[in-house]
């Protein structure tokens, strides 16, 4: 990758590049504390290296220069090869073992004219993140020469430790082996890197009794169970076609930049993602300014490169925008399948953080790195379809004429109504219980938005059946240079989890920092179940029959309705009143992580993972024992941080200036002069509330961080407690002295 690099960004020794040091509470010999240091380092950035050459190379010209794609595989395999692969790729078909050496040899051509060393078996374990072992394709020959090898074997199977990931008592520490299995279905890549270039190949990850270790694996199985159901439905309205019908998603990933000075300044940032202190700046986002403004010249600099690497690697990048928060920016591909846009979204986190490094800057995905402004999540649109029938959620201009579209999103609605726990247990974490509820995030409850056209369509159903559709409309705004243009039929909503928007759902409760695996395998199961069930009562009302088709969708519609109504809510989310309401609705309201994890292990939800083969009892199990781990983990680090974080730089500093306060009053006293106290006596009192605090954090935290519910309301509660001291000494304390880079300098200087 070529581009700026950052010239004054913190060196592995700890130091900038002034020399100034970056960590400890001693000022420099120049008298300029580390904050002084990297908010001076911040200011005076400036790119080292040329710029990208656009001209040189479009952008449209780079598009999966990178990937081992269909066209680039249908130039280097027999022809019998070749359609044997996109007959799996596409139908869905069962790979021909006897291929893999075939392929083998023309990825291996194809990686090392691409400048290739290694290769690396990718996956994705249930950390979240992505996992990759490197292996050389040189062999040594015996003569003093070397050979390239990679042979079919190699490219179907890996065999990487299967204890030393989380599995949630799958694999125990002493039966280590697991193996990765080759994905045809997401296309293997070359990953660059300055000193050299590694052929990546996605995997699944599975132990050596089989059950799955990662994301990707769930999520094939529910694809797959969603095809068989969905086949069902189409066959019903007369479609013969075999083309698969898959899940679809466009997830929508919202991060923050800052400068790594100020992110190597502030040690929870370091070790956590988010800040554990920090006052309010003087201005956040109240005054809606940073929303979709003009993108500064150093972060646009940084998308750029991101999006040119991303488009080589055939992720198909569409829009980039200035997000609600300052520092915080949106970027959003169009809509792939779902095994591939989980492929790609881990790429697409892999390479902002890769490049923001190059330009000074550290990417931050954590749900909510500040308190008090916008949380950052990670919209998943869903739909689904296949060649042959486009997209099956598409309403066209009269939904209430077409009744394929009406079957498909009342199953979504059965399938959200019935499974609300599960929907909130995949997006529980301890990152994202920050963001539910607050700044543009939807609630905790799960709830659908319609819209007014579709929501009048199925009350008319409902009713007895729908005769007519809101009409479009055309939007007039009084200015004649303005041509008129189509409105949409209805308005959406930020606050809905779960809301319809045009041709497909939108997930947003995911947080910014999934997989979006998880969400993906559940809307998936959900509903291929909800699906099952309407094929079921639509085989036998019709028996056969196509004329009796309309009637029993009819019946079946109205029986949906009746049941589900409870889950659309078109109104505002973070309202007092619809709490109430949905309580009244009988919805649940899952508020924190340790409430949502417990719908995992609810007799439904098992029943329902394993009577479509996506997880079984065990592998349901270990990963709810998984999230809750990684839960009582992550609270684990941040308590510790925020007791070593208020015991050696806020109370040293807050002493410091009670020190300097006390002298100040002690000398004025001498001179007979008055001195108010009252901003020493705050100190003091402050002081004390920290210490105690820390302490009381220290109690609580002692005999670890095991348990999931003292997690949520002991731990948590103490560390804000500990948190209200030190934001309060913030506002107070000379600024020369607090060791923190600020909210005001994190959010602000770019």
């Amino acid at each position: 990758m070529g581009g700026h690099m950052a010239s004054n960004v913190m060196s592995d020794n700890g130091k900038a590049a002034s020399g100034i040091p970056t960590s400890g509470g001693v000022s420099n010999a120049a008298g300029s504390s580390p904050r002084m240091a990297a908010i001076n380092a911040a200011i005076n950035y400036k790119p080292a290296g040329p710029p990208l050459n656009f001209a040189e190379t479009p952008t449209q010209d780079l598009f999966c220069a990178n990937v081992f794609s269909k066209a680039e595989m249908k130039k280097r395999l027999p022809k019998p090869i070749f359609k044997g692969l996109i007959q799996t790729i596409e139908a869905g078909e069962k790979l021909d073992p006897n291929v893999a050496d075939v392929v083998a040899s023309a990825m291996k051509d194809w990686a090392i004219e691409k400048g290739a060393t290694h290769y690396s078996h990718v996956f994705y374990p249930l950390t979240g993140g992505t996992a990759e072992k490197h292996d050389s394709f040189m062999a040594p020959a015996g003569d003093g020469t070397a050979l390239t090898e990679f042979g079919g074997k190699e490219l179907i199977q890996g065999e990487p430790d299967g204890s030393s990931f989380p599995t949630g008592g799958i694999r125990l520490t002493h039966e280590a082996r697991g193996y990765t299995i080759w994905d045809v279905t997401s296309a293997a890549y070359i990953l660059e890197n300055p000193n050299g270039t590694t052929l990546c190949i996605p995997t699944a990850f599975v132990s050596w009794t089989g059950e799955a270790l990662d994301k990707k694996t769930p999520v094939l199985r529910s694809m797959q169970a969603l095809n068989q159901q969905a086949q069902r439905i189409t066959k019903l309205f007369g479609y013969d076609e075999d083309a698969f019908i898959a899940s679809t998603a466009g997830p929508e990933q919202e991060y923050f930049l800052i400068d790594r000075n100020f992110f190597f300044a502030r040690p929870d940032l370091l070790n956590a993602g988010r800040t554990l202190f920090g006052a309010a700046p003087p201005k956040g986002q109240e005054f809606d300014d940073h929303y979709f403004g003009a993108i500064p010249e150093r972060v646009l600099a940084c998308m750029l490169e991101v999006e040119r690497e991303l488009i080589k690697l055939g992720v198909p990048i569409k829009t980039r925008h200035n997000e609600v928060a300052p520092g915080q920016y949106e970027i959003a591909p169009i809509f792939e399948t779902a095994n591939i846009a989980t492929d790609h979204q881990q790429l697409c986190m892999l390479m902002l953080k890769r490049v923001a490094a190059k330009y000074g800057m550290e990417c931050l995905t954590h749900e909510k790195p500040f308190a008090g402004v916008n949380g950052s999540g990670k919209h998943v649109n869903w739909s689904l379809g296949s060649s042959a029938h486009g997209n099956l959620l598409d309403p066209g201009d009269t939904p209430h004429d077409n009744a394929k579209f009406l079957v498909f999103c009342a199953a979504v609605l059965r399938a959200v109504h019935r499974h609300q726990g599960l929907l909130r247990a995949v997006v529980a974490s301890a990152g994202n219980d920050h963001r539910l509820g607050a700044n543009e995030a939807p609630p905790a409850i799960i709830s659908v938005f319609l819209g007014d056209q579709l929501t009048d369509v199925f009350e008319q159903i409902k009713a007895g059946g729908a005769k007519s559709s809101r009409a479009r409309g055309t939007l007039e705004v009084g200015v004649d240079t303005l041509p008129p243009f189509p409105k949409d039929a209805g308005d959406r909503n930020r606050t809905s989890p779960f809301a319809f928007t045009g041709n497909r759902f939108e997930f947003r409760a995911v947080g910014s920092n999934f997989s979006i695996a998880g969400p993906l395998v559940a809307m998936n199961t959900i509903v291929a179940e909800s699906l099952d069930y309407c094929a079921t009562k639509l085989e036998k009302a019709t028996g056969g029959d196509s004329s009796k088709l309309n009637s029993a969708v009819q019946e079946l519609l109205a029986e949906i309705m009746g049941e589900c109504e409870p889950i659309i809510f078109n109104g505002n989310g973070y309202s007092d009143e619809w709490h109430a309401e949905a309580e009244k609705r009988g919805l649940r309201n899952l508020k924190a992580t340790p409430d949502a994890l417990e719908a995992l292990l609810e007799p439904g939800v098992r029943e329902l993972f394993s009577k479509y083969h996506v997880l079984n009892e065990r592998e349901l199990e270990s990963r709810y024992e998984t999230y809750v781990e990684q839960y009582c983990l992550t609270v684990k680090v941040e308590a510790n941080l925020t007791k070593k974080i208020a015991r050696t730089m806020i109370f040293p500093a807050a002493i410091r200036y009670q020190n300097e306060l006390a002298s100040t009053c002690a000398n004025l006293k001498m001179l007979g002069y008055e001195f108010d106290t009252d901003t020493l006596d705050k100190v003091t009192e402050l002081v004390k509330g920290l210490q105690d605090g820390t302490a009381a954090l220290a109690k609580v935290t002692k005999g670890g961080c095991e348990d999931i519910r003292g997690c949520y309301e002991e731990v948590l509660p103490a560390m804000l407690n500990v948190r209200k001291y030190a934001d309060e000494l913030e506002a107070i304390v000379s600024d020369d002295l607090w060791p923190l880079p600020t909210y005001q300098e994190m959010l602000f200087i770019k």
